[in-house]
């Protein structure tokens, strides 16, 4: 599980406009961000770059947003 959709909506950038950067897909990015699909390990670094955020950003809830 990831949560790319979660951290796209904080920064508010739509889906679109990662798969411009990453050059993929459109539906690639959505069945990333559903958890639909699993980005490689390479694609998850990208993503984290573009973002600005760390991988483990992506990857863990932290225990505020469990509290939520």
């Amino acid at each position: 599980m990831n949560r790319i959709l979660k951290v796209l909506k904080e920064k508010g950038i739509t889906q679109t406009w990662l798969s411009k950067q990453m050059d993929k897909s459109y539906t690639t990015i959505n069945e990333y961000a559903r958890n639909k699909r699993q980005p490689s390990l390479e694609d998850l670094y990208k993503i984290a770059d573009i973002l600005k955020v760390k991988v483990a950003d992506l990857l863990i809830e932290n225990i505020e947003e469990e509290n939520e």
